[in-house]
């Protein structure tokens, strides 16, 4: 079969779309017969090579993906040749004392698919049981490829860690992005007023189309400062910020006392310069959040499949144009998810 892989951490250029053997599924796995997948990311940070990531190359990325049941391991029950599934990529052992307890994001062992292990951007893929959501018929491929890792995180983040309330005030830090777009819904779902980040005015439009009810450019202004100007200085009470450190000392300056900050990722560096004194003062609670459990996922893709959150998708691709999707990314090109489509479908 054809797959997009990587033989060594590195630039774009590293990625090539070729030939790999054939996926087995083991016992309890599901081989899947792959119509689309979706960049994220992570895809563009496993590339580059994380810190105590040591794959076994050539390595096959991609987290997101649906598509077609092909055939099933003997253990499995759920699923049956003909289905159609969508792939979650977060991977817990069921067996620690978070897993028993129902914190599988805390699982010791956790891992995710595409980055740890092989993933999905292939023809075929051999997936886990307990991480395939079915997909109800009427959603598009590229809609139940595009939805589950943003919408997932981003619904532990408001709805689990941050649980945001109505009549909150929420901002959305880099709107535009998969996490982004997705927090964006779901915090005007929640019946928040969202303040969303984008870097031009086309971004801002789509995000104000999506739920924004107020969009600030944080290329042509301080976003904190517009924050404190349209809350009559109070601040917000949540901040969506997967950014990092350029965001992170006007993330807090954004926050209302007793806010709370809550982050999925640090895509502009992990070690910023933190005020502790407005920490402590305002009583501002910092809440990390990763991935989601397979219960969220459900009660967020059920609101996908029916129509109540979108996927917005900036361009589709076939798989061997990967490393366009790589570049979308990191240039911000666009708004929304980049969707890649194995050459032999298209």
């Amino acid at each position: 079969m054809k797959a997009v892989t990587f033989s060594e951490h590195g630039d774009r250029d590293v990625i090539d779309y070729t030939e790999v053997p054939d996926p087995d599924p083991a016992r309890d796995e599901v081989l899947v017969d792959v119509k689309a997948g979706a960049l994220n990311h992570l895809d563009v940070w496993t590339r580059r090579g994380l810190p105590g990531l040591d794959l076994e190359m050539p390595h096959v990325p991609g987290s997101d993906g649906a598509g077609i049941v092909e055939r099933v391991g003997e253990d499995v029950t759920r699923f049956e040749p003909g289905d159609r599934v969508a792939v979650w990529g977060g991977v817990s052992c069921g067996e620690c004392e978070f897993c028993r307890n129902g914190e599988e994001t805390l699982c010791v062992r956790y891992h995710v698919i595409g980055e740890h292990v092989p993933g999905v951007h292939a023809e075929y893929a051999a997936v886990p049981a307990d991480n395939l959501v079915a997909v109800p018929d009427g959603v598009g491929w590229e809609t139940a490829a595009a939805a589950p890792l943003v919408f997932g995180t981003a619904w532990r983040m408001l709805i689990t860690r941050a649980a945001v309330r109505p009549g909150e005030h929420v901002l959305v830090l880099g709107a535009s992005g998969g996490v982004g777009h997705a927090a964006v819904q779901i915090a005007a779902y929640a019946g928040a007023t969202v303040y969303a980040t984008a870097g031009s005015e086309e971004k801002l439009a789509y995000a104000r189309e999506i739920g924004a009810d107020h969009a600030i450019d944080y290329e042509a202004e301080d976003f904190a400062d517009r924050i404190r100007e349209r809350t009559g200085k109070r601040g917000v009470d949540v901040v969506v910020d997967h950014v990092g450190a350029t965001t992170w000392r006007d993330s807090l300056r954004s926050l209302a006392r007793g806010g709370r900050l809550v982050t999925c990722g640090a895509t502009t560096g992990g070690t910023p310069e933190t005020n502790v004194n407005r920490i402590f003062w305002n009583q501002l609670s910092v809440l990390g959040s990763t991935m989601a459990t397979r219960g969220e996922v459900d009660d967020v893709l059920s609101l996908v499949w029916d129509g109540t959150f979108e996927p917005r998708i900036r361009e589709t691709l076939p798989m061997s144009e990967a490393a366009r999707g790589h570049e979308l990314l990191e240039n911000r090109q666009g708004f929304g998810k980049v969707v890649v489509i194995p050459d032999s479908e298209r």
